[in-house]
Parts: structure tokens; sequence; C-alpha cells
């Protein structure tokens, strides 16, 4: 029987990186992307791992992944996990290029990926997929409208194709952790937030824990990290937009440095 191969995008650090070493600690054989060289040093530290060092806001790119995966083996989980945030203000304090950025990594590449690769997983009866949403994917995010945006396609996304899926052995799990103790913050430049300074983060390996598990359980969800994640979430749901987008923007709103 082949080695289980695994792929998991946005693997050179926080949620990704800790996916791929729940692979390898698993005994999955693992393909680590990401756009940065940092996946390479990622990947030295696991058995069977490969390093693919790929910008996957480019469909070539994308295209390229797909290629080197199938260089490799017939993958049999697949982590799409990739994703970028952009703070601030969408009108004046971003730019289009990173905004159109943003929904071409947290969206565009998802889709793509997933084309290609799930009908191998259907057609070889066996499978498992997930995709990190978020517990913000149901509320509205001012100061980071693109990337709330972006994690409720991925949260509707992932539950559309689930129900095609059914019976045919591939299974696709939602991801959807709170605020987490990764370098998103600094590379969204939401370092001076509310949401960044005074509001608990989540062990990234336990996160990835939760998911792994879900998803080789073929779960439909997993809410990750502290129970407060399922609270907020929940809470999410019931409250009113506009008042989740008046917290939202306490949250989210850059503020003045001393």
């Amino acid at each position: 029987m082949p080695t289980p191969l695994g792929v998991v995008t946005g693997a050179s650090s926080g949620i990704g990186l800790e996916l791929a070493r729940q692979f390898a600690a698993h005994d999955i054989e693992v393909v680590l992307v990401a756009e940065d060289a940092a996946v390479h040093t990622a990947a030295e530290g696991l058995p069977r791992a490969h390093a693919v060092q790929l910008d996957l806001t480019r469909p070539e790119a994308v295209d390229e992944l797909v290629r080197r995966v199938v260089e490799i083996g017939e993958p049999t989980a697949l982590a799409i996990n990739a994703g970028t945030a952009i703070g601030g203000a969408f009108v004046h304090d971003t730019s289009m290029a990173d905004q159109l950025a943003g929904v071409d990594l947290n969206v565009r590449s998802a889709v793509q990926l997933a084309k290609a690769l799930l009908p191998g997983m259907v057609d070889r009866g066996h499978g498992r997929v997930l995709f990190t949403s978020s517990v913000i994917s149901v509320t509205p995010g001012p100061y980071q409208a693109v990337y709330n945006a972006s994690k409720a396609f991925l949260k509707t996304f992932a539950g559309a194709i689930r129900t095609e899926l059914k019976d045919t052995g591939v299974t696709v799990t939602t991801l959807m952790p709170g605020p987490t103790d990764t370098n998103f913050f600094a590379q969204a430049d939401m370092l001076t937030t509310r949401l960044a300074t005074s509001v608990p983060k989540d062990d990234p390996a336990k996160v990835a824990a939760q998911a792994f598990e879900a998803m080789m359980s073929g779960r439909a969800r997993v809410i990750g990290g502290s129970p407060l994640n399922r609270l907020a979430y929940l809470s999410a749901l019931l409250v009113p937009d506009r008042v989740m987008s008046g917290l939202h923007t306490w949250l989210s709103k850059p503020r003045p440095t001393a």
C-alpha cells in the first residue's frame, strides 16, 4: 500500500506548520507549501517532508503546486490553510493590490486547489480535506473586511462540497479557530488593535491537533482552541450584525501608537 500523502498550505509557521507536524507524527508523508523561504527550514525538521515555496496568489503557482504534488504521489489528505489579512479601513487605509491579493490567496487559490486535487480523491474513493475558516466567518469585519468575508466564503464552500461528496469516501472538514498565537497580527498590520493586544490567544499546536483529529475522523466542523471560541461563535449567530460590527470595530480598529 502506498505511503499516505498529505498537503498543507500556509505551512511555514502557525497553524499550518503545526498541521504538518501532525501529519508527520502520524507517519504521513507531507508536502509543506508557503511563499516564504522558512518553509524549507520547517520541512527539514520533519521526516518524509517536502518543501514547496510558491506564491499561491498566482494561478500558475497553484498549477505548479498540483504538478509537484502529483509527482510525489497521490494525496490522501489536503489541508487548505493558507490565508492572509489586511488590517485597516477598506476605503482609505489599504491598497487595492493588497486586498485583491487577499482574495486570490484566501478564496481563489482554495477553489483552484480543491478543484484540481479532489477529483482524484473521489476517483480513488478516499480522502480527507480541511479548510481553515474562522469563528469570525459569521461576523461582518470592519477594519479587516475582506478577511472576514473570505472566511465566510470558505465556511459555506466547504459545507457545500461536503454535502456533494457524501458517500464518496471523501470528507470535508471546516476548521474554525479563534485568535491564535501566530504572526497573523504582525503580517496584517494589526499590532495596535485590541484584538492583538488584549484578547487571549490559543496555542497553534493545540488548534492543529484538534483540526487533525477532526479531519481524520471525517467530522464536518471543529471550533479550534479554547471553549470560549465556541461561545463567541454561537453568540455571533444570535446577535444582530449591527451589534457584532460594532464589537468588531472596537477590537480591530487600529489605535494610535504612543
